[in-house]
């Protein structure tokens, strides 16, 4: 069983990673990254509980959690489906995480313990054997352990809350846009994320900032915030 371990980087008191909720979440969580609960799909909870083998008021707040993220639309009356994959949304969210998430990358330089900067080095070990074997909810698993270890070790708890959704929204569209990639392009995508952990590590702070801007493939111009003309 694959673990994202993105319940314990919430900031949710209650959605600790060993409650069943939690559990339940993720699972679901990572079928709909992985495009296995599809756009538009509707979910019903009984079929729900027994795909994942867990109780119907797990499966209700793990669902309740994935609404508030805008993973899932929930409507009185007419239930429960998969949120459409919404262009002007990726954009969006991507302009959010370019603003926000270099700037949690250069808090992390700053900030980590050891044991976050243990967590990020080991965060891609088996990454050649998942690429060679083409291992998407593997290298998933990995991307989003990777970007909310980097949101923790910030230590801004405020800005974790805001990023770690909008990074499960963009790995939706990753997983779209990496499913013809090769064995060569999955591997820079990943020695990028390695690169950002080991300038964090160094606590080099404008460092870590500029590597995860190229890890997002942003430039320096569109983190700029517009000038308000007097």
């Amino acid at each position: 069983m694959l673990v994202l371990d993105v319940c314990s980087s919430s900031g949710l008191e209650d959605w600790s990673p060993d409650l069943q909720k939690a559990k339940v979440y993720e699972k679901i969580l990572l079928d709909l990254i992985l495009g296995e609960l599809a756009p538009g799909a509707r979910l019903d909870e009984q079929s729900l509980a027994a795909r994942y083998d867990a109780g119907l008021a797990g499966v209700r707040d793990a669902l309740g959690r994935l609404a508030l993220e805008g993973l899932v639309i929930r409507r009185a009356r007419s239930g429960t489906t998969v949120a459409p994959l919404d262009l002007v949304d990726l954009r969006q969210g991507y302009e959010a995480r370019a603003l926000i998430e270099p700037h949690c990358a250069a808090l992390a330089a700053r900030n980590a313990s050891k044991a976050d900067i243990a967590a990020l080095k080991s965060v891609f070990d088996g990454a050649e054997e998942a690429a060679k074997a083409r291992d998407l909810p593997a290298l998933v698993a990995m991307d989003q352990r990777f970007h909310a270890a980097v949101a923790r070790a910030g230590g801004n708890l405020a800005l974790a809350r805001i990023l770690i959704p909008l990074q499960h929204k963009a790995a939706r569209f990753w997983v779209f846009s990496f499913g013809g990639a090769t064995e060569a392009e999955l591997m820079a995508d990943i020695d990028q994320h390695r690169e950002v952990a080991a300038i964090i590590a160094s606590g080099d702070v404008e460092g870590s900032k500029a590597a995860m801007m190229r890890v997002l493939s942003v430039t320096p111009e569109a983190v700029q915030r517009p000038q308000v003309e007097a």
